[in-house]
């Protein structure tokens, strides 16, 4: 046991890399984590259960709500209201925000917005699914937070993180100071650091699309599809196509392995489909903070103002290089249109 380092332990340990309320973000990370744990309980034993299958309700997107989206949603609200450093919790299973006015979450600092439960689709073939968390710092000093608290750009986050339940459970996070992956040792039911300081490859050779949605591509998309699959030794192509369908499990691959994934705008799609700030912005710090690139084939993720609660973007993400060509073929091949340049809500 003595070279185990648990999170709480780590958390603790990197306090001095906060730059305010270092007790509140600690407990914040540590409120995450036992929710994390709650999570991956159910999910581990939901064939034994009833709680695969649909719970009859969808979310704000419209999107069908799986038993354990409902169930996650629940927990990461709980352990955030009763923990006390958090103001407001934003989920994409709620349809706006959830203040938290409670005696012990008055002077409260933190937003938290959630993503319960990535690739819930999967869960019913046991494929790996996800959560994925971005914390901000509040930024109205009198009376109750508000919409304008949680719209704050990437930039602003002051922490960031996704738990994989997998073939093993980890929580991956950083606070801007690196990144740093924890597996739960369930022996012992804790978080044990074992991928310290990752850091993902300046190049790579997996690529993660849909490529179901080929014909509804913008044709930058499609030119670096064909990029990819032709032989050239120079570069290591062709690539290899891997696609998970749970955002949380392909870009935690490719964050090891290196490669690119890939979620552009489609016809149906015109301002792209995953969420702004459940998904691109917390998994944009983390992968810039692994060394990588995050932008919406154009602009950096981090850089986008915020003007809805469930608004959308296109996300290419990954190793620099790879990300870096995509780019250069966007700008050659797909210019902006105006749906594309609107940001939406759902």
């Amino acid at each position: 046991m003595s070279g185990i380092k648990t999170l709480g332990q780590f958390i603790i340990e990197k306090q001095a890399d906060f730059s305010y309320a270092k007790g509140e973000l600690s407990r914040l990370l540590r409120d995450i984590g036992i929710a994390a744990k709650i999570v991956n309980r159910e999910v581990n034993k939901a064939g034994l259960v009833d709680i695969l299958g649909d719970a009859g309700t969808t979310n704000i997107q419209g999107e069908g709500q799986k038993k354990l989206d409902v169930f996650a949603n629940e927990q990461f609200i709980a352990a955030l209201t009763s923990g006390g450093e958090c103001c407001i919790v934003a989920t994409e299973e709620e349809d706006d925000f959830v203040p938290i006015d409670s005696p012990v979450s008055k002077n409260a600092k933190y937003i938290v917005c959630v993503d319960p439960l990535d690739g819930s689709s999967n869960i019913d073939v046991n494929v790996a699914v996800g959560t994925i968390f971005s914390i901000y710092r509040r930024k109205s000093t009198e009376g109750l937070a508000s919409l304008s608290d949680v719209l704050q750009k990437g930039t602003e986050q002051v922490a960031a993180g996704y738990i994989i339940y997998g073939s093993s459970t980890m929580l991956v996070y950083t606070t801007g100071k690196g990144v740093n992956g924890f597996t739960l040792d369930p022996s012992i039911g804790e978080f044990c650091l074992s991928h310290p300081e990752l850091k993902i490859p300046e190049d790579g050779t997996i690529y993660s699309i849909n490529e179901g949605n080929y014909v509804h591509f913008p044709e930058g998309v499609k030119k670096y599809l064909k990029y990819a699959q032709v032989e050239d030794k120079s570069t290591n192509r062709p690539y290899t196509s891997r696609y998970i369908g749970s955002m949380v499990a392909d870009i935690h691959r490719n964050l090891i392995k290196g490669g690119i994934f890939i979620y552009p705008t489609t016809a149906a799609s015109p301002s792209g489909k995953l969420r702004l700030l459940y998904e691109c912005n917390p998994m944009a710090f983390i992968v810039e903070q692994a060394g990588g690139i995050a932008s919406d084939g154009r602009n950096r993720i981090l850089a986008i103002e915020p003007t809805t609660l469930h608004q959308r973007t296109s996300l290419f993400i990954g190793s620099p290089k790879m990300v870096r060509m995509a780019e250069q073929l966007m700008a050659e091949h797909s210019p902006v249109t105006a749906l594309e340049a609107k940001p939406q809500e759902a």
